[in-house]
């Protein structure tokens, strides 16, 4: 059975190449969200001329958030709370993965933790127990997200309180080319956002553009 993926505020640097990557998988239809629908749409336009076909389609985030079975929040932390409290209504029943990592600039290679333990914590704490949060996807370059390249050599580390969500979340990490591994309850999420600001240190200090992490031995 198709289910339709909406990525919410999937208009920045990981929601086009994840987009990409779901879009050629049968089992899933996309819908890219935007705060303003024509941002949406014209991305979804470029996306469906690299795919050859119709794939995507845009939309404001609410009407991507109501019409989708899963969600994929790929904001900046500086609309994270905003965003979610906007569409708390539209999501609720739904599983919510949280892409979202609390970077803090200047020294967005220092981690940072949010008063509310990590963002996919507040993300919880906002939306209420009718939402399951998953984190996933923090460490995943967006440049080998845009590669033609099927496969992606790096994991996804997934956290969360729903064994079914997290279900969720490891087959769409197979489905853009990855490996998915369930990292533990939501809790862990804090270590997983800290991890792409030591990724992002190690790709300035060795001028190199996408790190990423691999658990070895399973």
């Amino acid at each position: 059975m198709t289910k339709t993926i909406a990525i919410l505020g999937g208009t920045g640097n990981q929601g086009p190449g994840l987009a990409l990557r779901w879009a050629r998988s049968d089992d899933y239809q996309v819908i890219i969200g935007s705060r303003q629908a024509e941002k949406g749409e014209r991305v979804a336009d470029e996306l469906n001329g690299k795919l050859g076909q119709d794939l995507v389609r845009g939309a404001t985030n609410e009407a991507a958030a109501q019409a989708a079975d899963l969600c994929v929040l790929t904001v900046p932390y500086s609309a994270h709370e905003a965003t979610l409290s906007g569409l708390r209504d539209l999501l609720q029943g739904k599983i919510v993965i949280d892409v979202t990592v609390p970077l803090k600039r200047p020294k967005v290679s220092h981690v940072n933790v949010p008063p509310g333990g990590s963002a996919c914590q507040e993300a919880q704490a906002i939306l209420g127990e009718g939402v399951r949060v998953v984190a996933a996807f923090q460490n995943i370059s967006a440049v080998h997200l845009a590669e033609d390249d099927s496969h992606v050599d790096c994991d996804v580390l997934v956290c969360g309180d729903d064994k079914e969500a997290k279900l969720e979340a490891i087959a769409l990490a197979e489905a853009a080319g990855l490996r998915g591994i369930d990292a533990g309850p939501l809790k862990n999420a804090v270590v997983v956002e800290g991890l792409t600001s030591v990724l992002i240190g190690i790709n300035l200090r060795h001028k190199i553009l996408s790190s990423g992490i691999k658990i070895t031995g399973i």
